[in-house]
């Protein structure tokens, strides 16, 4: 399969809600208009698609730079850290499709987008617990350290937040499979 990146077009919306909700735990629930308000709050809205099929999303990465007025308390740990950052609300790839490769070549997107606009550090917040072992290995070949740890959504949450130095897409590690 050859696949491509590309922004997020508006009609793949309810496309892109079915997919995020379905990862759930991994990333938290929307609705549309929550889904709406995040996109076009985003620096960077894309998904990857197979160059076959361009009109069916397999994944999705939302990034935000600090400046926004967005709610969330991982984004806010971030900018009150303060820095030069991209922040990645959520990246989701598609049951059926997971394991190939997809979600590298969205970060590959992540990191040239930041290192375009000048940014010095890629950020996010992976689910300590519930668990998500699969996406904590993934973030560290990637090169992301653990820099923070909160607990939200009332203490129903705990993450650890995130860093990466922005580096060329050419600099990440090849892409392999990732865990299921």
């Amino acid at each position: 399969m050859t696949v491509t990146t590309r922004d997020i077009d508006p009609t793949e919306l309810p496309t892109l809600l079915a997919m995020n909700n379905a990862a759930i735990p991994a990333v938290n629930l929307l609705d549309s208009d929550s889904l709406l308000d995040l996109v076009s709050l985003a620096h960077a809205a894309v998904v990857v698609v197979d160059d076959d099929d361009p009109a069916r999303p397999l994944g999705l990465v939302v990034t935000l730079t600090a400046g926004n007025d967005y709610e969330s308390e991982n984004y806010r740990w971030f900018v009150e850290r303060g820095g030069d950052f991209l922040y990645v609300d959520r990246i989701v790839i598609a049951e059926g499709v997971r394991g190939q490769g997809l979600g590298q070549i969205l970060y590959e997107r992540v990191f040239a987008e930041a290192e375009l606009a000048g940014l010095t550090e890629v950020t996010c917040e992976v689910n300590l617990d519930p668990p998500n072992p699969g996406s904590l290995a993934f973030h560290d070949r990637l090169g992301f350290v653990q820099i923070g740890e909160q607990v939200t959504k009332g203490g129903a949450v705990r993450v650890a937040l995130l860093s990466a130095p922005v580096v060329s897409a050419s600099a990440l590690p090849e892409p392999r499979p990732e865990p299921v």
